[in-house]
């Protein structure tokens, strides 16, 4: 007698679905994940842009031996919604605002829609010494929620220099 034996190979339907179904759920467990891990990454850059365009005003004050503001910028003045991005320009007529007489030396991107960025002053303004000259205070970067763990706020200090605040549960203004 002949026996036939039958190799299949590959996969059939119901190990294809199996197959899926973990895919699928595995998918279901990492999306938060990647959406916490985006979160922190862009407020980490975000605070860090902040912090580190204050400190080139700073020091473009003290190289120039001029008056350096930093802003956001509409129609060549400055204005309350610090999420359109920072400038930092030579401010040697009109205080906050753009004038012919004025160079801009640095503009940041826009920040998300969704951010919260808001600083207590009009603008962050050094005196050729590199004194804040009566705007220091606090930026606060808060983003998409204002509640987020991954809140942070810059603070400028009276002699102009902008350190990270160690604090938590920093809470920001809603949008």
């Amino acid at each position: 007698m002949m026996t036939i034996s039958t190799l299949t190979k590959g996969f059939g339907l119901i190990e294809l679905i199996v197959t899926t179904l973990i895919i699928m759920l595995m998918s279901l467990i990492a999306i938060p994940s990647f959406t916490e891990l985006h979160e922190h990454t862009r407020a980490q850059s975000s605070i860090k842009v902040i912090q580190q365009t204050i400190q080139f005003a700073r020091n473009m004050a003290i190289s120039y031996g001029t008056r350096v503001t930093v802003c956001p910028i509409v129609d060549n003045k400055c204005t309350s919604d610090w999420r359109i991005g920072l400038s930092v320009f030579i401010d040697r007529g009109t205080k906050n605002q753009i004038d012919a007489n004025d160079r801009l030396l640095q503009q940041t991107s826009a920040f998300n829609d969704n951010d919260f960025v808001g600083y207590n002053r009009a603008a962050v303004r050094f005196q050729a010494d590199g004194l804040a000259s009566g705007t220091n205070g606090t930026l606060t970067y808060c983003p998409s929620t204002i509640d987020s763990e991954y809140s942070k706020a810059v603070i400028v200090n009276q002699a102009g220099r902008a350190r990270m605040s160690k604090k938590k549960n920093i809470k920001c203004k809603p949008n």
